[in-house]
């Protein structure tokens, strides 16, 4: 298979078929004497075939040690595991490694053998998407080349990367103190639940970067929003559930008011769980856009969770106040 015809990142590009083969009932001695002088590309492995079908693997070692009247297929491994051309390169490496395997044979649909993948070149992959894997595990969508230029870029373009992001999250605390105005009437009847404000302000905050940082990674390693939306949004409901029932008892013990410490517990579960949502939503939205998330989505997702916060936690206080 002409390896210019399938994309770069599959087994196809890295299969040699410049590699000892064999037949099942050629005997030791004869593959033996049919390697001497010649020169493969990779002679770990022998592979063998039954006219043109793949029928398994004898590694050399096997059968230098083999006796010269012992029968190729005695010795091979007919349970050798294979891989077709256009399969992504990092599964053919995790599949020769989970099965012990130096070498892996790709084969077609039809089983006839294409080529095998040598062990320097499954090391060469394993490598490259260890990198990759690094890169974007830290929130980077490009290759390691790209995230390696995010990490030694310039003060200046350090300074105006991420600038706007700031200078959102600036215009959005000014909004915050005009909500709080909105409300300075109940504040001036209990001053008790300004208390709280940052606190749940915080929590809210924290839920929702937990829940950015899988949804940032899982985006940059590929995973489908959809494989984690159900999960995270009942982790947030219990998450905020769980600190609800811890903080109403608290506020009540501490402060002795009941309206104020159920309008803290209700709030927190409110929010906590609305931060899940919002920090699941931005990523994706800012990739879908062709937007880095590791740039914005914290920022935003912050701006956004405050005012949400102190407009719920408010809303509930004056209905469960007065």
């Amino acid at each position: 298979m002409s390896t210019s015809a399938v994309p770069f990142e599959v087994a196809a590009v890295h299969a040699t078929a410049h590699v000892p083969v064999t037949r099942p009932e050629a005997s030791a001695r004869e593959v033996k004497r049919s390697l001497e002088g010649r020169r493969f590309e990779s002679a770990s492995q022998v592979v063998v075939c039954q006219r043109d079908r793949f029928a398994g693997m004898l590694r050399i070692e096997d059968l230098l040690a083999a006796p010269d009247d012992a029968r190729v297929a005695e010795l091979m491994d007919a349970t050798a595991p294979t891989i077709r051309p256009g399969v992504d390169q990092e599964k053919a490496a995790w599949l020769a490694t989970a099965h012990g395997e130096s070498a892996l044979a790709v084969v077609d649909d039809e089983g006839r053998f294409v080529g095998l993948i040598p062990p320097s070149r499954l090391l060469a992959v394993l490598l490259q998407e260890h990198e990759e894997d690094l890169a974007r595990l830290g929130g980077f969508l490009e290759r390691s080349s790209a995230a390696r230029r995010a990490s030694e870029e310039s003060v200046p373009r350090r300074f105006w990367h991420r600038l706007p992001w700031l200078l959102l999250g600036l215009a959005g605390a000014l909004v915050a103190a005009d909500i709080v105005g909105w409300f300075e009437s109940q504040l001036e009847r209990k001053v008790l639940l300004a208390f709280f404000l940052p606190g749940i302000v915080y929590l809210a905050d924290a839920v929702g970067t937990q829940t950015e940082t899988v949804m940032v990674r899982g985006l940059s390693v590929g995973v489908r929003m959809r494989r984690v939306v159900g999960l995270e949004l009942l982790t947030g409901v219990g998450v905020g559930l769980a600190l609800a029932a811890a903080a109403g008892p608290l506020v009540y013990w501490r402060w002795g008011d009941a309206g104020v410490a159920t309008s803290v517990a209700v709030a927190i579960f409110a929010t906590c769980s609305t931060a899940t949502l919002i920090a699941m939503c931005l990523p994706w939205a800012l990739d879908r856009v062709g937007v880095d998330p590791a740039f914005g989505s914290g920022p935003l997702a912050t701006v956004l969770q405050d005012l949400l916060s102190i407009v719920m936690y408010f809303s509930i206080a004056s209905a469960a106040i007065g």
